[in-house]
């Protein structure tokens, strides 16, 4: 397995091996014992599974406030996806930046999204399945989002065109006015 550190503290994409033969492939995509050799204690405790029927289909910026924050553990396993995770915690020095990271089927890449950050994404295929790990439990009163085009942010989506988004996301509120649940360094929960 190899682990790169991303710009932002915390943020690693992910690279298992894939061991392929005449009848297609094994990876193993996630060993506990593996990961926190690698610096990822997370103990997941729910596995989720999104599908996206079209190609620019956003997803997020989202986040849990404690004590329900989560950590992420994302992959692709049918199509494309454009992953980003922006820093949400109070104080650090990497606030209010992102970094992004293409995710497919074919590249076999995760990203670990620690908490205390938002996180979304926009497919670039039609028909992608996205599952994702996350190490606490979803709790509706928990939930949060922020405008995934907001310009202070300054994310490149690569979208042309119209975004697709729920409800929700579309009605998200600014960068400027979100007020952090999450601080730096400590823990996010």
């Amino acid at each position: 397995m190899n682990v790169h550190a991303l710009s932002l503290e915390g943020v690693k994409l992910i690279e298992t091996p894939r061991f392929a033969d005449a009848r297609g492939f094994f990876t193993e995509a996630y060993s506990e014992a593996a990961f926190a050799e690698a610096g990822i204690a997370a103990r997941f405790v729910q596995d989720n599974h999104s599908f996206s029927a079209k190609k620019g289909t956003v997803r997020g910026l989202h986040y849990q406030a404690p004590p329900f924050a989560q950590a992420k553990l994302v992959r692709v396993i049918s199509g494309a996806i454009l992953d980003v995770a922006v820093d949400a915690r109070a104080g650090s020095p990497g606030y209010g930046r992102h970094v992004s990271a293409e995710l497919s089927a074919e590249n076999n890449r995760q990203i670990f999204v620690p908490a205390g950050f938002l996180h979304g994404f926009v497919t670039l295929t039609d028909a992608c399945h996205v599952i994702y790990k996350v190490d606490a439990p979803y709790s509706r009163d928990h939930d949060g989002a922020v405008r995934f085009d907001d310009p202070d942010l300054g994310i490149d989506w690569g979208i042309e065109g119209d975004a697709i988004l729920s409800d929700k996301d579309a009605a998200a509120p600014a960068w400027r006015d979100f007020v952090s649940p999450f601080t730096y360094p400590e823990s996010a929960r």
